[in-house]
């Protein structure tokens, strides 16, 4: 069973995403700040990311960033309410393979992880 970490300040907006993943069978775990869902892929290694980009303490961009710097290969999906280009493309150039907006439509949310989950196998 694939493992999915969901990083947002938002509980509302990580109980619609694991709302929309559950039914796909996935094991869910949940962080509220970038520092908290980095702890959480030292200790979990999960499949794929589904990360904010404004939150406290550690933002969705300074998370990718700690990705990077670490050598961590664990694909990201941002998943944001920032609609300028310069924050798809900051995250495409820190490692985001995909970028949602917020909010996230379903359909589109589980064929995004749907396909990151089958490119890894």
């Amino acid at each position: 069973m694939a493992l999915v970490l969901i990083i947002d300040d938002a509980a509302f907006s990580r109980r619609m995403i694991r709302r929309f993943l559950q039914g796909d069978g996935y094991e869910i775990l949940e962080a509220s700040n970038g520092r908290e869902g980095l702890e959480m892929v030292h200790k979990h290694q999960p499949n794929c990311v589904l990360a904010d980009i404004l939150m406290p303490d550690m933002n969705g961009f300074e998370f990718l960033q700690a990705l990077q710097d670490e050598q961590l290969k664990i694909p990201t999906i941002i998943i944001s309410a920032d609609i300028q280009d310069g924050a798809r493309n900051q995250s495409y150039q820190l490692g985001a393979v995909n970028f949602i907006n917020k909010p996230p439509k379903e359909t589109e949310l589980r064929a995004a992880v749907q396909q990151i989950l089958q490119t890894k196998e």
